[in-house]
């Protein structure tokens, strides 16, 4: 993926945050563009403005990944006529706030399709064409939370990155003799809408500003990992001494330090 290639990318959840920054950044590196998430006119803003700054080629698709046939019509359309896709950027995501009893089980299901099966789908989808051309880049968006122990509220996000980091290890390890790099990006906490979703706004805020990273940083280190084919990054200094402070604490101690801490950031009830 170095400078000014002419691959094409699929960036999932590319209507804010750290999927638009995605788009962003492979557009300044030469890429053409598949953007998809729910808010059309948002993908369509953006996908104007790439146009104008880098004269790519950028095709929109308005979907929405919990609905479990979602991913092979976006690739149906995104490989139309013979089209490639040589790069999958899984980003779309989101948190379900609250005690894991206390929220319906169509919720749970739906989150579960878009954060980890979805992924998977669009992989199996795509990585056959990717291993025949001998070239690829995937980078399954996870997060640190995926690395500590899970938390109270917002019960199944730490289990689902996890998840997605794990796979994403085991893909890397297949495909890399075809020339595919896979990288789960694991940032931290980051500015985007990411809390605004999931109803923690109010708390996030109240956390330290060395806690924070912006989308831009973390998708450039998430971009050139995958290009040193690096098969887990954890973006930011603080994310990485989190990280290691949790490998090296007996499981006990990190539970209950989770556990104290979590009420800050997690919505609970």
């Amino acid at each position: 993926m170095s400078s000014k290639t002419h691959h094409r990318a699929l960036v999932t959840g590319a209507s804010a945050g750290i999927g638009a920054e995605f788009a962003r950044q492979l557009a300044a590196r030469g890429c053409d563009l598949v953007l998809t998430a729910r808010r059309e006119d948002r993908l369509r803003a953006l996908a104007s403005d790439l146009r104008d700054a880098h004269g790519i080629g950028v095709d929109v698709i308005a979907d929405d990944l919990g609905d479990p046939v979602a991913p092979a019509r976006i690739v149906a359309a995104a490989t139309h006529d013979g089209r490639t896709v040589d790069i999958l950027i899984n980003n779309a995501g989101y948190g379900v706030p609250g005690r894991f009893d206390k929220v319906d089980w169509a919720t749970h299901r739906r989150f579960m399709q878009v954060l980890v099966t979805a992924p998977l789908q669009l992989c199996h989808l795509l990585l056959p064409a990717m291993r025949e051309r001998g070239y690829g880049r995937v980078v399954n968006v996870a997060s640190l939370a995926g690395l500590v122990p899970a938390t109270p509220g917002n019960t199944l996000y730490g289990p689902a990155k996890a998840f997605l980091m794990r796979v994403s290890q085991a893909l890397a390890m297949e495909n890399r003799a075809h020339g595919i790099h896979v990288c789960a990006l694991c940032p931290g906490f980051t500015h985007s809408e990411f809390h605004d979703v999931s109803q923690a706004r109010g708390l996030v805020s109240k956390l330290p500003g060395w806690m924070w990273s912006g989308a831009a940083e973390v998708v450039r280190q998430g971009l050139d990992a995958v290009e040193r084919g690096r098969v887990v990054c954890v973006p930011g200094r603080a994310n990485r001494a989190i990280k290691v402070l949790m490998d090296v604490l007996p499981d006990r101690l990190a539970l209950a330090l989770v556990a104290r801490r979590a009420k800050h950031f997690r919505v609970r009830d």
